[in-house]
């Protein structure tokens, strides 16, 4: 039996015990922990040889896709998901490992600017092609149209927890 499965009965109980229960967004909601937590140690297990968790891993990749590799740390936290405390002792943990630089703003101090560094840059593109392989194989059971449906209702689902 998945863990899914008992989760599932619990939901059952749960629903018995508390006919208004709203089984099936808690199903949905479910759905995306257990998803979740398994990409989450996927990518931990790719990474661990680099010396960095999938926290660390979802920061570099915010700059990498930037044109300049550059972000300020509120806009870090927004690409991330992360809270601003999180980005701080993430961002902390990658500088102290050389993969990103923080430099002051000339007009204001207050200001940071978060760059990946030449050994972080060099770290993402040699990792790449593992999470490439990984990113392959977890959505290698969906067809294209599932995979572009899926995409298309997650999103909805994103924008609908936006505006609740």
């Amino acid at each position: 039996m998945s863990s899914f499965e008992l989760t599932e009965q619990r939901l059952a109980v749960t629903c018995r015990r508390y006919p208004a229960f709203p089984r099936e967004p808690a199903v949905l909601v479910r759905l995306v922990k257990h998803i979740h937590k398994r990409v989450h140690d996927d990518a931990n297990a790719i990474l661990k040889p680099w010396g960095i968790g999938h926290p660390e891993y979802n920061i570099l990749m915010m700059m990498y896709g930037t044109e300049a590799y550059s972000l300020n740390p509120s806009q870090l936290a927004d690409a991330a998901g992360e809270k601003s405390a999180n980005i701080t002792r993430l961002t902390s943990q990658l500088c102290d490992k050389g993969l990103i630089e923080r430099t002051a703003s000339d007009e204001d101090r207050r200001k940071v600017t978060l760059t990946l560094s030449k050994q972080g840059l060099a770290m993402i593109e040699a990792f790449l092609p593992s999470i490439c392989t990984l990113l392959e194989r977890q959505a290698a059971c969906l067809k294209p149209a599932e995979s572009m449906q899926l995409e298309t209702l997650l999103k909805k689902f994103l924008n609908g927890l936006d505006e609740a």
